[in-house]
């Protein structure tokens, strides 16, 4: 699929993402009288907004041609560092700086697998997913850890303008941030060189490695930063905190219209998808449906996101194979030769 073509089918995917939500935001407001109230609002983007936040790089991850599958088990590690060094009296601010830096570290060390070792990303991370989660579990063993200071939890649970939480202002700033950043800046450029072909884009001149030890180094940089506010909501850590959360992440990113194979994917159509997700669930909170088919749900979306935009680049290339018959064309009667 050409850049071009890429354009016209992600603005055709998101004019679809946007019936999509209007027909769940229909049927959420007809099903609860307050739905639109500001608090409701909140609310429903309080319940997942730290899977929101890392929505964001894993948007850069998956256009890059990559995959980390270690994101939510990050947020557990990093959570997990900020309980234990709060336990054993840290000063709470450098416990949180701690484990910024243990998430960018990690993060780095993926990124150094995947671009230099050349090592694929998905045996990488899916290495993290089992391995970070251990250590969290290494650090807190099975025990619920809370004991956080008061300003700690108000962060994460008390809003700062109305209803509006600290993690919502902040998502919306790094939505901002991450979508010109993207697609206005000669790093996104070649975030999108990357993922359409790297051997091409080496041949280029672009920094292949570096720029994949960036994304993966910010990748864990904002899971990091997404389990420490998760910490802040919950006011209390425990090794299985965020299980199952990258599930609910990828598929975000992939149903917003990012290819699974790179290249293609806009923050535009991802931050509709998350709208839809949320709201998505929450339809389905309303309608008494339970949590296991509720992810039974997003997993059938998962598969949908990755298999519909692979039967229209099919479909589209079909269309544009104009099979040439062979025809049969008379001699000019100037070109024939009399014999003798």
């Amino acid at each position: 699929m050409g850049r071009i073509d890429a354009r016209r089918y992600l603005r055709r995917w998101e004019s679809l993402l946007v019936l999509f939500l209007l027909v769940v935001l229909a049927y959420n407001i007809t099903q609860v009288s307050n739905f639109l109230t500001a608090q409701n609002q909140a609310n429903l983007f309080q319940l997942s907004i730290e899977k929101a936040i890392v929505a964001l790089i894993m948007t850069f991850v998956i256009i890059s041609g990559e995959i980390d599958l270690s994101v939510a088990s990050m947020m557990a590690l990093s959570a997990a560092v900020v309980a234990r060094l709060n336990e054993s009296r840290m000063e709470h601010v450098l416990a949180i700086v701690v484990a910024l830096a243990v998430g960018l570290g990690l993060g780095a060390l993926n990124g150094f697998f995947v671009a230099n070792v050349g090592i694929n990303s998905l045996a990488v991370t899916l290495a993290g997913y089992i391995g970070y989660r251990g250590l969290a579990q290494v650090f807190i063993e099975d025990n619920s850890v809370g004991g956080f200071p008061g300003w700690f939890t108000r962060l994460g649970q008390k809003g700062i303008i109305g209803p509006i939480t600290f993690s919502i202002i902040l998502f919306f700033i790094m939505a901002a941030v991450a979508g010109v950043i993207l697609h206005y800046s000669g790093f996104g450029r070649r975030v999108y060189t990357v993922g359409s072909n790297a051997r091409v884009a080496i041949f280029s001149g672009v920094p292949v490695a570096r720029t994949r030890i960036i994304i993966f180094a910010t990748s864990g940089l904002v899971s990091a930063i997404a389990g420490i506010l998760y910490a802040a909501r919950l006011g209390a850590v425990r090794s299985s905190t965020a299980q199952g959360f990258e599930l609910d992440i990828i598929t975000i990113v992939l149903l917003g219209g990012v290819s699974i194979f790179g290249g293609v994917g806009s923050m535009v159509g991802v931050l509709l998808s998350i709208f839809l997700v949320l709201n998505l669930r929450n339809g389905m909170t309303i309608a008494g449906i339970t949590g296991n088919t509720q992810t039974g749900v997003i997993g059938l979306l998962l598969i949908l996101s990755v298999l519909i935009p692979n039967l229209v680049s099919r479909a589209q290339g079909r269309f544009r194979r104009t099979p040439v018959e062979p025809q049969f064309q008379a001699p000019r009667p100037e070109t024939v030769q009399s014999a003798g």
